[in-house]
């Protein structure tokens, strides 16, 4: 019997596969295809990222050095508002080779990661979950049976409704598709024109450009999509789409099963990126959560509450500000532009010494 089976190989489930490991505990970790693919994620990252990979992983995955944004009421001829730093605010990076690096991490500490096992059912009885397992290529199904199983297999989890855990308050649509035009300029451009959320272009250097949008499912957002390249004049390729979370749930833990990342809507309100978030709550789970204690689950729906609440409700704050009038939004990106001492992540950053500084000096 494993300790903790992971279902699911992102940057949750591969940083909670690698930091369990460490621990000593037996960890089987199960990807339905291959780790990394499809791509359905943007590449934009704080450079907090490099705490979590190799140093030797950095020039593989680094693809650009971004210092600002470019915050648009409209298209691309519209005013921009320039928030900026003098220095580095974030990187683009390689997103499917992030995944990859994560997963080799988890392998070299010690857990075994399977490609293409797909988990068809979930069984959680008083001591163990008992999970059924397609294995690409056969016929049939095995079991596996662990004390505790991590889900961390997306926005449209599994594990999340085998178990009966409640679902994300909300659940965006969100797509992506690049131009292979070398691009290195250092602020990405946001566009504030999809109801409720955002469209955004991101320079990836010598490996193009990422165009995005997000918005509420119900909403035409291919067709928004559609107007926001044709307005840049580019045709994109590598097109793909995904569900974004935005929550989170009320609880994501029954006895012996947790939630971690996207399947725990542990994402940014104001952005729906994850991937910091995603791996602090993993971080969270591997120093808190005890096999054979299902009372120590208990201990991490607070432990990842208390790193990321006041992030995550702040965030909700800041979305609130897409949904105002053009005129209010115009105002208010007129009078906060400028230089900033924020970080991407952390929208209490807002309220730090140095932003306040450059905010009124």
């Amino acid at each position: 019997m494993y300790d903790f089976v992971v279902v699911g190989v992102g940057p949750a489930g591969a940083r909670f596969a690698r930091r369990a490991a460490e621990e000593g505990y037996d960890v089987l970790a199960l990807e339905k295809g291959t780790v990394g693919e499809p791509l359905a994620c943007s590449g934009h990252v704080s450079t907090d990222i490099w705490a979590y990979v190799p140093a030797s992983a950095k020039a593989r995955l680094f693809q650009n050095r971004i210092n600002g944004a470019e915050f648009h009421i409209g298209g691309p001829d519209s005013a921009g508002h320039a928030f900026y730093k003098p220095d580095e605010i974030s990187n683009v990076i390689d997103r499917v080779e992030l995944d990859r690096t994560l997963a080799d991490c988890a392998r070299e500490a010690g857990a075994d990661v399977r490609e293409n096992h797909t988990v068809t059912d979930i069984d959680e009885r008083a001591d163990r979950v008992v999970l059924t397992v397609r294995v690409a290529g056969e016929s049939g199904t095995q079991t596996v049976d662990a004390r505790m199983v991590a889900g961390c297999d997306g926005p449209i989890s599994r594990v999340r409704r085998a178990a009966d855990l409640p679902e994300p308050a909300e659940t965006l649509h969100g797509v992506l598709a690049f131009d292979d035009e070398p691009d290195h300029g250092d602020r990405v451009d946001v566009h504030l024109t999809a109801p409720r959320f955002f469209a955004w272009r991101i320079p990836r250097g010598d490996a193009g450009v990422e165009y995005g949008l997000a918005a509420p499912p119900g909403t035409e957002v291919t067709e928004l999509f559609e107007q926001l390249t044709e307005s840049y004049g580019v045709d994109t390729d590598h097109f793909c789409s995904g569900a974004i979370p935005i929550g989170p749930p009320e609880r994501v833990t029954t006895d012996r099963v947790f939630l971690i990342g996207d399947a725990a809507a542990q994402t940014k309100p104001f952005t729906g990126g994850g991937i910091l978030y995603s791996m602090t709550a993993a971080d969270c789970a591997a120093r808190h959560i005890q096999p054979d204690r299902p009372d120590s689950l208990g201990v991490y729906e607070s432990a990842w509450r208390e790193a990321l609440a006041s992030e995550i409700r702040l965030g909700h704050l800041i979305r609130r500000a897409y949904s105002l009038p053009e005129p209010v939004q115009r105002a208010g990106l007129t009078a906060l532009s400028g230089e900033i001492g924020v970080h991407m992540d952390k929208p209490s950053s807002f309220f730090s010494k140095a932003h306040l500084k450059r905010l009124f000096s």
